[in-house]
């Protein structure tokens, strides 16, 4: 039987601790490091399937707190009564239909991820193109003082992406968790107090 590649310690702890993924871990060290995320907190998050980053953002906001989920998959699991879903693609999504719909948010997160095929140019362009619509939407529904946090992988568009972001918040940071796989691009841009 050939061993499953994407089987490492992270994949092996996320089921012992019952989250829906290993990516969890990604958050958790972000939100640890830049203390993001508080209790009764309002979160966007994006990209959200399968579920374990909206899994965390309801643990850590709490009962009265609110995550919404955008994704083209809806979570296999029902998460909590304080999470809401909406099948969307945030490509074509009409962005102040979102905002009537969901209100100002404490707190954007996004993992969105094209469908790579392989080829380092396109998918580094393909993941540009959703982190630029990510940020696109956070400035929209962030509320003053807000945070954001957008994954991007590498690439020559990388440093440019930061300067746009960081005309919109009062600190930028790039940062690579210790949970990200050998050998991926991807890191996230963390966006610290949105300046409206």
């Amino acid at each position: 039987m050939k061993p499953n590649r994407w089987e490492d310690h992270y994949a092996r702890l996320a089921r012992d601790e019952n989250w829906l993924a290993r990516s969890v871990y990604k958050l958790e060290e972000i939100d640890k490091r830049f203390k993001l995320v508080h209790k009764d907190d309002r979160i966007l998050d994006m990209g959200c399937f399968p579920g374990s980053w909206s899994q965390y953002g309801l643990r850590r906001v709490g009962p009265k707190g609110e995550v919404v989920g955008i994704d083209l998959t809806q979570p296999d699991q029902s998460l909590s009564s304080n999470f809401r879903f909406i099948q969307a693609d945030v490509l074509t999504l009409d962005i102040k239909w979102l905002v009537e719909e969901v209100a100002l948010r404490d707190v954007v997160i996004s993992d969105l991820a094209p469908q790579t095929t392989g080829i380092r140019s396109v998918d580094t362009s393909r993941s540009m193109s959703l982190a630029r619509r990510a940020a696109e939407i956070a400035y929209a529904v962030l509320k003053e003082r807000g945070h954001f946090i957008c994954k991007v992988f590498e690439g020559e568009d990388l440093n440019h992406f930061r300067a746009e972001t960081s005309t919109h918040f009062r600190r930028t940071k790039l940062f690579r968790p210790t949970a990200t796989r050998k050998g991926s691009r991807e890191i996230y841009l963390v966006g610290l107090e949105f300046a409206k």
